[in-house]
């Protein structure tokens, strides 16, 4: 029975649906923004948000859980040798591929003050091919528009009487 059970099964096994949703969220953490089906949407987003509220600790063993979680382990990508295009290459890696480095350090702190809430699903019509609904996940940004409307109006006060 599935009693208070809230995944959705998707029509995969148990491991190709965690593999699945740990690729989508770390498409979506390299990506800021990922288009997918509206199903798959749904069950991604609660794992990205579990994963930035562990990620808002920053101790060590957050990282190696978000790393179990993702099924990213960094140290296993480079050989120990020290030379001119490891560093330049390792270095391109961190910036670009370091999904648990990119969590932790560019999306964490930027949710800090927030409680949970930190992606929103658009929806955006019928794939053409077989009609499925498509929808837009993306990282709920800081700054909203009202937000920054009020800064520059106070930034921009006419000086005077």
């Amino acid at each position: 029975m599935r009693h208070r059970l809230r995944k959705k099964k998707l029509n995969r096994t148990s491991e190709h649906r965690q593999s699945m949703l740990a690729n989508l969220v770390c498409s979506l953490i390299k990506h800021k923004r990922i288009t997918t089906t509206l199903a798959k949407a749904k069950a991604a987003r609660p794992v990205a948000e579990k994963l930035v509220t562990i990620a808002k600790g920053g101790t060590a063993h957050d990282r190696r859980v978000a790393s179990s979680h993702l099924r990213q382990h960094p140290r296993r990508f480079f050989d120990k040798t020290k030379s001119e295009t490891s560093n330049q290459v390792r270095d391109h890696w961190k910036e670009n591929e370091d999904v648990i480095g990119m969590l932790f350090d560019k999306i964490a702190p930027q949710f800090k003050e927030r409680h949970g809430g930190y992606t929103r699903i658009i929806k955006i019509g019928q794939r053409v091919g077989d009609a499925a609904k498509q929808a837009i996940l993306e990282w709920v940004e800081n700054s909203t528009p009202v937000a920054t409307a009020e800064v520059k109006k106070e930034t921009t006060k006419p000086e005077g009487k």
